[in-house]
C-alpha cells in the first residue's frame, strides 16, 4: 500500500479561475502533487488538497571489513 504525504491550499473567492488552474498545474509539474479532492464551499472559497507519493529507498547493507 503506497503511502503519501498532503498539501492543502485554500482559495479565496476572489481567485479566478485561470490563476488556481495555474497554480496547481506549478505543483504538479515541479513539485509532483496530483490532484486528490477539492471543495467548494457556498461562499465561494475552495479548498483543494494535493498528495504525492512518499519514496522510500532501502537502506544499503554494511560492506563486510576488509
Amino acid at each position: 500500500m503506497p503511502e503519501y504525504e498532503f498539501r492543502t491550499i485554500l482559495f479565496p473567492k476572489e481567485a479566478q479561475r485561470s490563476d488556481i488552474r495555474q497554480e496547481l498545474a506549478d505543483h504538479a509539474e515541479y513539485g509532483r502533487w496530483e490532484l486528490h479532492r477539492t471543495v467548494v464551499y457556498l461562499g465561494g472559497a475552495r479548498r483543494t488538497w494535493l498528495r504525492r507519493k512518499i519514496i522510500r529507498v532501502p537502506r544499503p547493507a554494511s560492506l563486510p571489513p576488509r
